[in-house]
């Protein structure tokens, strides 16, 4: 006998259906430090950034030509905008890791995941879950367990840098989630001016010689560097932030970012599957808490 679902029995299907994407994200960028280390230098941050968005844009202004032109102007600023948080985003994570240790950044990214909540509930005048808050905490204790087989440095500037990329993290999820110049439109043609923007800044930058010309850069390239320059800009840029930007209209901010928070856990699979590198028992127990924290913050805002 065939039984029509109810509307509560689907709720948990769709959440799934939201929350996967998210978590693929999480996972490539993870993999995206052992990529990004491979191909990047202090003198070639700004010169890698140019060409790993640069790759990108042309198709995505090719394939979304026509939607391109229906963006408004209010619309065109506010993914403007958008723009030149993410190009702040990746210009402070870069920075702060050549500056810092692996274990620092992991640990002080992760911090998205309570700055999130608290200025959601600041913007909102409410009081996050304590259920939510408790499992965001789960699992940055899980983060600290996991990244502690390096040994927690003492703080440097990289750390500083680390940590205003994580609140930039906070105000592009939430500025994507806020911005009424930024409603209404499809997700394709904000996401390429975004990219664009972002490409205008790292231009500039290199422009004004800031490390290494893109194409010197490039010319110093082989098979390898070609490579993993095209998983980040592909895979750890154009789809993640196109998921990013689905997602957040699908669910909410603090729920995005918790999910996105594992991207520790993935970084330390990828290092121990393809670069060789062990976990002890701490790094494990961690694993499992932010595995934990993620599935109790699912659970606490759904």
């Amino acid at each position: 006998m065939t039984t029509l679902a109810t509307p509560a029995a689907l709720a948990p299907r769709r959440a799934w259906l939201t929350d996967l994407p998210v978590l693929l994200v999480a996972a490539v960028w993870g993999a995206s430090y052992l990529a990004a280390k491979g191909i990047t230098t202090t003198h070639t941050v700004v010169a890698v950034l140019v060409l790993r968005f640069a790759v990108v844009l042309p198709a995505l202004v090719v394939a979304g030509l026509r939607p391109l032109r229906a963006l408004t102007g209010a619309q065109w600023r506010g993914a403007g905008i958008l723009g030149l948080i993410l190009g702040g985003i990746f210009l402070l994570e870069t920075y702060g890791v050549v500056h810092t240790s692996a274990t620092n950044a992991g640990l002080l990214i992760s911090l998205t995941m309570i700055f999130t909540p608290l200025a959601e509930a600041a913007l909102t005048r409410t009081r996050p879950p304590r259920a939510f808050l408790a499992a965001a905490g789960l699992s940055v204790l899980g983060v600290v367990l996991l990244t502690q087989g390096g040994g927690f440095t003492r703080p440097s500037a990289g750390d500083l840098l680390i940590l205003l990329a994580a609140l930039a993290r906070t105000a592009h999820v939430l500025a994507m989630a806020r911005m009424k110049g930024v409603r209404g439109a499809a997700a394709l043609p904000l996401t390429t001016v975004q990219l664009g923007s972002a490409v205008l800044v790292f231009a500039l930058l290199a422009a004004a010689g800031t490390g290494a010309a893109p194409w010197s850069a490039a010319a110093d390239f082989g098979a390898r560097e070609w490579a993993g320059l095209l998983f980040l800009s592909v895979c750890c840029t154009l789809f993640a932030f196109f998921v990013q930007m689905w997602a957040v209209r699908r669910s909410s901010p603090s729920r995005v970012s918790l999910l996105l928070g594992t991207e520790p856990l993935w970084a330390a699979a990828v290092g121990i599957a393809i670069g060789g590198e062990r976990l002890g028992a701490l790094g494990l127990a961690g694993g499992l808490l932010v595995l934990a924290g993620t599935s109790w913050g699912r659970r606490a805002v759904r």
